[in-house]
């Protein structure tokens, strides 16, 4: 799929994820397995809600994250979220998920998200085995599906112990668009392909083309 960190960072908002969505099926990429439409970070206000929700940043999400999923699910695609196991996201714009798994998985199932990208942000010190843990279930008992990326960077080696935790989990450090960086992540991930298989899979970070 798709996702909106490398280009555009914090500049996102929903007409752009419409229009990307768009392009994914008149391209033809949508047919060739192209299927989600990821948003990353600052998609949320800067604090919780008054019962302790995310909610949608309402300067550049104004229809909410359901809406957005609504017309993402209509062209034939999946939206994808982005939170944080720790107490803030990367961005340091949007609270984290770390003491609010339940309550922030209840509410990307409400809003009909499938995938979830999780990153390791502004933790509290404890492992990354302890921190994942708590989303997987608290997916695993949203009452929907959801696919659960762990963004990691390669910390704790979670090749060797994520299966059973998420979808997929981040092999290396982030790529940038350098060929030096690209060839590294290929050779750092080899080391793992053992590992991988349906239902979980390695993670060298997002394609850098163009």
């Amino acid at each position: 799929g798709w996702n909106s960190w490398n280009h555009f960072a914090c500049n996102i908002d929903e007409q752009m994820i419409k229009e990307t969505a768009d392009a994914l099926v008149s391209t033809g990429l949508a047919r060739l397995g192209y299927q989600y439409v990821n948003l990353d970070d600052c998609w949320a206000e800067s604090n919780r809600g008054s019962q302790g929700n995310l909610a949608a940043k309402s300067s550049t999400f104004p229809s909410g994250i359901k809406a957005l999923a609504d017309y993402v699910h209509a062209k034939g695609l999946k939206l994808g979220i982005y939170g944080d196991a720790g107490f803030y996201t990367c961005s340091k714009q949007m609270p984290g998920s770390l003491g609010h798994e339940d309550q922030d998985a209840k509410t990307f199932a409400s809003w009909e998200v499938d995938y979830l990208k999780y990153d390791n942000c502004y933790n509290d010190g404890s492992s990354p085995q302890d921190r994942y843990n708590p989303m997987s279930k608290a997916l695993l008992n949203s009452g929907r599906t959801i696919f659960f990326s762990l963004c990691e960077w390669g910390e704790a080696d979670p090749a060797t112990w994520a299966r059973g935790v998420g979808n997929s989990w981040r092999t290396t450090g982030d790529i940038q668009d350098k060929w030096e960086s690209m060839i590294s992540r290929a050779d750092e991930n080899d080391k793992w392909a053992g590992h991988a298989g349906p239902g979980g899979w390695n993670d060298p970070d997002m394609l850098e083309v163009g």
